[in-house]
């Protein structure tokens, strides 16, 4: 069982290469972070919101939602920064019991898959949990086959149940994400998401995607179980 207080941090920077601005520009009629910040406002047991961030508009984005900041250092906001940097100085700079990284590149999430999310892990002897895609691919590494036999190639719903992280979803105590400079425990729980709420915006094509789908169904999508 887990008590305590549970902050939900969406991380942003100004330095994004890909995609410009990605999470301020217009998407549809709203941006990437005001989209999570309305995603979150709805979620249960989220006891507080942080930006965590570089960006000056982002920092305005979250003055005028009345949302706490925690101004990124530049060194931390750098892209030479490497993932356990960045969730080590996460934990260091968040004061609370358990830290809920919310990404905006992963926009389509809903709010009642963040609520079933933090009570699972409230319920749970697990140390973390973490939201993931299955991954009914074919794979291969350095010329071979990684999870089939090229003898008995069987139908992509056979292949075996292997799922990757999206990052959508990370849910883990300040302390353990401290020390181990991870948002993976040892004993981590997962949450599979469907394929709609695991896209992840990686590039413009993602983006041109997630907002088409956002534009279709509308804010009323977040709210639908």
């Amino acid at each position: 069982m887990h008590n305590g207080k549970i902050t939900a941090v969406i991380p942003t920077r100004k330095g994004s290469q890909r995609i410009p601005s990605k999470n301020t520009r217009k998407f549809h009629d709203t941006n990437l972070l005001q989209l999570k910040i309305n995603v979150l406002k709805r979620v249960e047991n989220i006891d507080e919101i942080i930006i965590n961030t570089d960006c000056d508009e982002s920092i305005k984005i979250a003055q005028l939602n009345n949302i706490k900041i925690h101004r990124r250092d530049e060194f931390y906001a750098s892209s030479d920064i490497t993932n356990d940097m960045h969730w080590k100085h996460i934990a260091e700079t968040t004061n609370t019991d358990y830290v809920l990284m919310a990404q905006t590149t992963s926009p389509l999430v809903k709010v009642d898959t963040f609520v079933r999310a933090i009570r699972s892990f409230k319920s749970s002897t697990n140390d973390s949990l973490n939201s993931v895609s299955k991954e009914k691919k074919f794979l291969w590494l350095n010329g071979s086959p990684l999870n089939y036999n090229l003898d008995n190639t069987p139908k992509s719903q056979d292949l075996p149940n292997i799922v990757s992280l999206n990052f959508a979803i990370s849910l883990i105590s300040k302390e353990l994400m401290f020390s181990k400079s991870n948002i993976v425990g040892n004993n981590p729980k997962f949450i599979e998401l469907d394929s709609i709420e695991s896209l992840d915006i990686d590039e413009q094509i993602d983006f041109d995607y997630c907002e088409y789908i956002y534009k279709k169904y509308g804010f009323d999508w977040f709210l639908n179980k």
